[in-house]
């Protein structure tokens, strides 16, 4: 046990914990406030304050990490590959074109360009820039960051361009011609920031979603109004079509479009948790509640019909359809009668199956499975009064995914990748089979490298898969360095994918990586997402824990070399993981996290996420979220593995906060950790390769001093 200081030992009794005098003072709503949390001055992202000691904290860190040998090399090996030129060009259909965002050492902020499909199938393809991002920025003297475009179909020229400051998920809108590569003098324009987005009606209509002013954002700072906006009329004289309640997680109007561009209807929706919707038509001059779950939502129009999907299982007109199933109606019936339609099963998962993504050509509708945390496609048509399908020819025991598709014709490309194999991208004109059209290079030398697939039994007794990427033939006597992560939430699967610059930074220099399918992700389905959440949710946790129990079991590694990491969800996760099994790490990267769970819900995007985890207000949910919550669960008395925390100052979403305050309190009680911040870059981490580039060096310097090192650093 560390020893700590009187001042510390006093710090931690005025800090809400499980056992501390705070927790039993905490005040009636549950919210702990500036008597229970001394550092929640750090809630202020760009207070003076808060950055001068984000700066200190910065500077500390890269004293200790940058001044490391192996910190240059690691940065240069990951800007490499960032900033490779052979990397594939992912692209998407449209009708003038092959588009695709392009960044690298030239183009730090980004190229929007466009190629045709006969120059993409060369090894030597020729763009044509639409919007250069970096020139934007330049000109403007601003850091702006792509966040993409919403277009009028079908000729999908006309589109309204969303930029962020920094990388914050907060935008401004300014209407673009693609045609022109201009953006429209005079044209609509939102230069206030705010969450939501627009929809094209018509070449002179938008339907906006933003931030109107008081009264028009949920209590998550997400817009519950939706108006109709009209080409030369000011945004403030925009009719309201739809409110949602300030309860809401969010709310909004939208279109029911087909492939072809063609509106069938407007639609509506209130969120009323994350994961829980209530679904309105506009029908007969009056939003009509939608009769389905609030775990079901439309899923598309495909061959003259509507489609649903529903995360529960769904009982009407005498049948029950499973969840996670997709079910149709035809299209002509629901527009005259919306609840009263029939409705037919078009396609039901077997077990351990789950859909993932979907995407609708000319002609079909594509659906992305997975088998066993194995990869498949579906092809789904509407032949002869039936719904039928057949597997897509693509690779086995991969990772699949639908990287394109066009709503012109039936052309369609796949993604395709493991762990080790670099990613393929394949190309059908959906009359022949899936061909290899571009494979991204290989990064790192997977000679004498393989993967395995093991289980751990989490403490109720229920098997969770894992993989491990190792040395072939490696001791199994506790030595080999490991990297254990995982997400586990919102029913979000963590698949194998190639490791690109995992694989040359950590797996090229004998350490091995795990990867966790926990409870709370969609692995397996809704169901391994629902059985830990909320009340439950200490059993993602759980899992995580017995995965790195079972490494160190079977030999893979021991708690002097196991460190872990994973962000947001994923950073909380973490944060579980090293105060609840601290005896059980010797690392922990906690990756733009949430930490403080008692006032999550006030705190960035927050309040959105109750549905996944509870409502600290309220006494019975806040005793379950009492239970993990890593800022509480930092208390006096303990050794906790000296962890690395990182943040973003742009980050709205889960925000810099929860990762500041974990540091300032392991700070005023003697422990060691690191922390670093960066200033721009959003919720996912630096906006160009080059600040990519470094995080991935800082956290990879980090893991090798810690569990590669004898001592560790």
């Amino acid at each position: 046990m560390k020893l700590v200081s009187t001042l510390a030992l006093a710090l931690a009794m005025t800090i809400a914990s499980t056992t501390g005098a705070a927790a039993q003072d905490a005040p009636a709503d549950g919210v702990p406030g500036p008597e229970q949390d001394p550092f929640i001055w750090l809630e202020e992202a760009r207070s003076p304050e808060a950055l001068a000691w984000v700066a200190k904290e910065n500077e500390r860190t890269l004293a200790a990490l940058e001044t490391d040998p192996r910190f240059a090399d690691l940065k240069a090996e990951a800007l490499a590959i960032f900033d490779s030129t052979d990397r594939i060009p992912f692209v998407s259909f449209r009708p003038d074109g092959l588009y695709n965002f392009w960044q690298d050492k030239d183009n730090p902020k980004g190229l929007l360009r466009r190629t045709t499909l006969e120059s993409y199938r060369t090894e030597d393809t020729q763009w044509e820039v639409v919007l250069d991002i970096d020139a934007l920025a330049a000109a403007e003297g601003k850091e702006w960051v792509y966040k993409g475009m919403s277009c009028l179909p079908p000729a999908l020229t006309k589109c309204m361009v969303a930029l962020s400051d920094g990388g914050e998920d907060a935008t401004i809108l300014r209407e673009f011609d693609t045609s022109t590569k201009q953006f429209v003098e005079g044209g609509f324009m939102l230069d206030a920031k705010s969450q939501g987005g627009v929809q094209w009606l018509d070449a002179d209509t938008l339907l906006v979603s933003r931030d109107f002013g008081e009264g028009t954002l949920t209590e998550s700072e997400y817009p519950l109004s939706t108006r109709i906006w009209k080409r030369g009329t000011p945004i403030a004289a925009a009719e309201e079509i739809f409110r949602g309640e300030p309860s809401d997680v969010s709310a909004g109007a939208s279109l029911l479009r087909d492939n072809s561009g063609t509106i069938h209807a407007r639609t509506a929706y209130r969120s009323v948790s994350f994961f829980e919707n209530l679904s309105y038509v506009w029908k007969d001059g009056a939003w009509l509640k939608l009769d389905i779950p609030e775990k079901a939502s439309i899923y598309g129009i495909v061959d003259d019909h509507l489609l649903y999907s529903t995360d529960v299982d769904w009982t009407v007109d005498g049948q029950t359809f499973p969840a996670d199933s997709l079910i149709a109606v035809d299209l002509e019936e629901w527009k005259k009668d919306p609840n009263g339609a029939k409705k037919t099963l078009v396609w039901a998962p077997g077990p351990r199956q789950t859909k993932q993504g979907g995407s609708v050509t000319a002609n079909a509708l594509y659906v992305t499975l997975l088998d066993n945390v194995v990869g498949k496609v579906l092809e789904f048509n509407y032949d002869d009064g039936a719904w039928r399908s057949r597997e897509v020819p693509l690779p086995d025991n991969a990772t699949l995914g639908i990287a394109a598709s066009s709503n012109e014709t039936d052309e369609i490309m796949y993604t395709v990748s493991g762990f080790l194999e670099p990613t393929a991208l394949y190309y059908s004109d959906g009359a022949s089979p899936p061909a290899v059209l571009k494979t991204s290079p290989s990064y790192f030398d997977p000679a004498g490298m393989d993967v395995e697939q093991y289980e751990a039994t989490s403490r109720d007794g229920t098997k969770i898969p894992y993989f491990i990427v190792k040395p072939k033939g490696m001791a199994m006597d506790g030595s080999t360095a490991t990297l254990l992560t995982g997400y586990g939430g919102f029913q979000v699967p963590r698949l194998p994918s190639y490791l690109g610059s995992t694989g040359k930074l950590w797996l090229e220099r004998g350490g091995a990586y795990v990867l966790a399918n926990l409870r709370g992700g969609g692995e397996f389905g809704p169901q391994w997402h629902q059985t830990a959440m909320r009340e439950n949710k200490q059993r993602t946790w759980d899992d995580f824990i017995a995965v790195g129990e079972d490494l160190v079991k079977r030999g893979f590694t021991s708690p002097q070399h196991l460190g872990i990491q994973g962000g947001s969800q994923g950073g909380l996760l973490v944060g579980t993981f090293f105060t609840q099994r601290p005896d059980l790490l010797n690392a922990a990267i906690v990756q733009i996290p949430l930490f403080d769970m008692l006032r999550y819900h006030l705190i960035g995007r927050g309040a959105s996420w109750i549905g996944e985890y509870g409502d600290p207000r309220i006494p019975e949910q806040r005793k379950w979220i009492e239970g993990y919550s890593p800022y509480q669960k930092i208390v006096a008395g303990v050794d906790y593995p000296k962890p690395f925390l990182w943040a973003s100052t742009a980050d709205d979403r889960t925000h810099p906060a929860h990762a500041r305050k974990a540091a300032a309190k392991l700070k005023a009680l003697g422990q060691p950790y690191y922390y670093f911040e960066d200033t721009t870059g959003g919720h996912s981490g630096g906006v160009d390769n080059d600040q990519r580039a470094k995080l991935q060096a800082l956290q990879f310097v980090y893991l090798m001093q810690r569990l590669m090192d004898s001592p560790p650093k």
